[in-house]
C-alpha cells in the first residue's frame, strides 16, 4: 500500500512541476522556475521509492498516464484549452494501456520476435 502512496505523491508532484514549468515562461519567472525544479526532484524521488517494489513498466505507465491525464485537465481548467474528442480518446487509450499492463500476468514468459 505504501508503494501506491509513493506513486500518487510522485504523480501529484510531477503535475505540480509541469504546471509551474508553464507558469515559469521558459524559466524567466524565478519562483515558478524554482518550484518546477523542486517539484520534479520530489517526483523522481518518490518514483524511485515506488520502483523498489513495483515493476518499472507498470509504475512508469501509471505515472506517465495519470500525469498526462491530470495535466490535460489542468490545461483545460486553468488555460482554457479545448477538450476535444481526440484528446478524450487519447486519455482513454492511455488509461486502457495502464489497465492492460496492470492485469497482465507477472509470470508470463518472454517471447522473442
Amino acid at each position: 500500500m505504501k508503494t501506491y502512496l509513493f506513486l500518487i505523491i510522485s504523480i501529484i508532484t510531477e503535475v505540480f512541476a509541469t504546471t509551474m514549468l508553464k507558469i515559469s515562461e521558459g524559466f524567466t519567472v524565478p519562483f515558478p522556475s524554482f518550484a518546477a525544479i523542486i517539484g520534479y526532484g520530489f517526483s523522481f524521488y518518490f518514483l524511485g521509492l515506488t520502483l523498489k517494489t513495483m515493476p518499472l513498466s507498470l509504475a512508469y505507465a501509471i505515472w506517465a498516464g495519470a500525469g498526462t491525464a491530470l495535466t490535460v485537465l489542468i490545461s483545460v481548467i486553468f488555460w482554457g484549452e479545448v477538450l476535444s474528442i481526440l484528446k478524450v480518446i487519447g486519455i482513454l487509450l492511455i488509461i486502457s494501456g495502464v489497465v492492460v499492463l496492470n492485469t497482465a500476468k507477472s509470470n508470463e514468459t518472454a517471447t522473442t520476435l
